[in-house]
């Protein structure tokens, strides 16, 4: 075998992150696959392939006996030393095979180890790159939206994925040939390539948004605490810093609400509450009943994390939302399960 094939071997791991020992393997393994038919299949066939002295060795294993009982698996001592002098009866003997047919079935079996290698490897580099930003908001281009089911076709870079219309925007409409933003929530390994899930829906996209369009939750000052979300709707986001020069609501909202105004912009015009987190459960859950006021929140059991909260008689309405929508995001943001009443019932009460 010439050198120039072990040296294409070694420029394909370096290149391509094929691993050499992988190559040689298949190609030992498919060579005593072809071989083997020849001795209906029997385990005597055996090929090493030596990478230090640029050789393939490609030989079949015989037992040598008295008696043959298998033509296919032993050889008579006389026969051995034919090949071998020093050949002695209950040893083996390990004969050459120097056949036209080897070169070209080696020569076969590389070229498929070698596309079959690059295959994976490249499946191998793609699942690593997405597996790198699961949890992360990329760009991706609408190839084509299905008019039967509305999936979405997308393509990330050069590879496909599926964004199923439960996972869209309610009432958004995606264009064919434009960019959108997704949020990647898992990658998996297949054998026909990293397989990547994701959506327009999940909290995560308006985590990350924030995260793009507020320098100070990038750099850390700001950490968002927690996001619920109803896509298409409405959203509430819970921020806290430790710094006490830093209004973690104002920054979000940004100059003259231009940071929040480009995030409403980018999911489609979907309403978005930003809160102060507090570790105080009182306080938080009040928060989280924004835009409504609240006079006052009683923690009911705190093992089950249970509470109420008294609202002005003109704001319930307000507090629990259209369809009950503002306390049920509360409940997701805060972790408390909410129970609302307004003033005049609680003072009856």
């Amino acid at each position: 075998m010439s050198k120039e094939f072990f040296e294409a071997v070694r420029m394909l791991e370096a290149e391509k992150g094929i691993p050499k020992e992988s190559i040689y393997e298949n190609i030992s393994q498919a060579v005593i696959s072809s071989i083997k038919k020849e001795y209906n299949g029997k385990d005597i066939v055996f090929c090493e392939i030596n990478e230090e002295k640029q050789k393939i060795k490609v030989f079949v294993r015989k037992n040598v006996v008295e008696v043959i009982e298998d033509p296919d698996t032993d050889l008579t001592l006389e026969q051995a030393q034919q090949i071998r002098k020093s050949a002695k009866v209950g040893k083996t003997i390990d004969i050459p095979i120097k056949t036209k047919e080897l070169g070209r079935i080696i020569a076969q079996k590389a070229k498929h180890s070698i596309r079959q290698g690059l295959r994976d490897a490249e499946r191998g580099k793609a699942y690593k790159e997405f597996k790198s930003k699961t949890q992360e908001l990329v760009s991706a281009k609408v190839d084509r939206i299905d008019p039967e089911t509305g999936n979405a076709t997308l393509y990330i870079g050069k590879t496909m994925t599926m964004l199923p219309k439960a996972e869209q925007v309610p009432g958004e409409v995606l264009v064919e040939g434009t960019q959108t933003k997704v949020f990647i929530v898992d990658v998996k390994e297949t054998t026909k390539g990293p397989k990547i899930m994701v959506s327009r829906t999940h909290p995560g996209l308006v985590r990350r948004l924030f995260e793009q369009e507020v320098p100070e939750i990038y750099d850390g000052t700001i950490e968002i605490k927690s996001v619920s979300r109803e896509a298409g709707s409405r959203s509430k986001i819970a921020v806290y810093t430790k710094d006490e020069d830093v209004d973690p609501v104002g920054a979000c909202i940004g100059p003259r609400g231009q940071r929040v105004s480009n995030i409403v912009d980018a999911l489609g015009g979907e309403k978005i509450d930003i809160i102060n987190y507090s570790e105080d459960a009182v306080d938080f859950v009040s928060a989280s009943l924004a835009p409504s006021d609240v006079i006052s929140v009683t923690v009911l059991d705190e093992e089950e994390k249970t509470c109420r909260a008294i609202v002005p008689d003109d704001q319930l309405s307000l507090a629990i939302g259209n369809k009950g929508q503002n306390v049920r995001l509360a409940v997701r943001l805060t972790g408390w399960n909410i129970d609302i009443k307004p003033e005049s019932e609680a003072n009856a009460e």
